[in-house]
């Protein structure tokens, strides 16, 4: 049976060799973010992006984000 960082692995290199950058995880505590106590989703990292106060050279990625849900539907603290 595949580990965790094996699964991880292959989802990263499966869209790292179809054009898309991998990015690494953010802090659990995002940086520059006074909205946020935590990282809630993976894409948080991208927030600034979607807003446009951001341009990054490239237009698809791929991370595998640490993440704390602490409340809503998706309890998993």
């Amino acid at each position: 049976m595949p580990s965790l960082n094996d699964i991880r692995t292959t989802f990263l290199d499966y869209f790292g060799a179809n054009e898309h950058r991998v990015v690494p995880s953010s802090p659990l505590v995002p940086r520059n973010d006074p909205t946020l106590m935590f990282t809630n989703s993976g894409m948080v990292q991208f927030k600034n992006l979607f807003t446009g106060l951001e341009h990054r050279d490239y237009s698809r990625a791929a991370t595998s984000q640490k993440c704390v849900r602490a409340g809503g539907k998706h309890n998993d603290l």
